[in-house]
């Protein structure tokens, strides 16, 4: 994994996330809802942010884990790294974001995500950070969902 090993994850507000998403992430934009912010760091400067917050409509999602509490679970909404970033940081990211939420929020059972396949690929990281394919729609997206052990 080389230098991935070497990122660090903070929580950064929201004012730091925001224009940072705005400029690296494909579609240039952030998700409103989102509420926890993780900045990923390499040698002490800030490199990428991931997002998470609830789902924009709970009740499409709630159901794709059975007796899941309304609060049980997170959607990773927004990833975006710059190109500094050694390979394999976006699941490196993920693993970390994944034990700090444990740890700090466990009544977070599980976290979905989506991938854009006609923009930024197949749903590969996802898949390497052991997240399970749970659908695909016609505009090929693909959501996956991972639980929090």
């Amino acid at each position: 994994m080389g230098r991935a090993k070497e990122l660090t994850l903070r929580v950064i507000p929201a004012a730091v996330a925001t224009p940072f998403v705005k400029r690296h992430h494909y579609s240039g934009k952030v998700v409103n809802n989102s509420v926890l912010h993780f900045g990923v760091f390499l040698d002490g400067k800030l490199h990428g942010v991931m997002s998470y917050g609830p789902s924009l409509v709970k009740a499409h999602i709630i159901g794709l884990v059975a007796g899941t509490g309304w609060n049980e679970y997170l959607e990773l909404n927004r990833m975006a790294f710059d190109s500094a970033l050694p390979r394999n940081s976006e699941s490196r990211a993920i693993s970390q974001s994944i034990r700090l939420l444990k740890k700090h929020a466990p009544h977070v059972k599980w976290i979905i995500s989506f991938a854009d396949a006609c923009s930024c690929g197949d749903g590969a990281i996802y898949r390497a950070s052991n997240f399970v394919l749970t659908g695909t729609s016609p505009t090929r997206a693909f959501s996956c969902c991972r639980t929090v052990p």
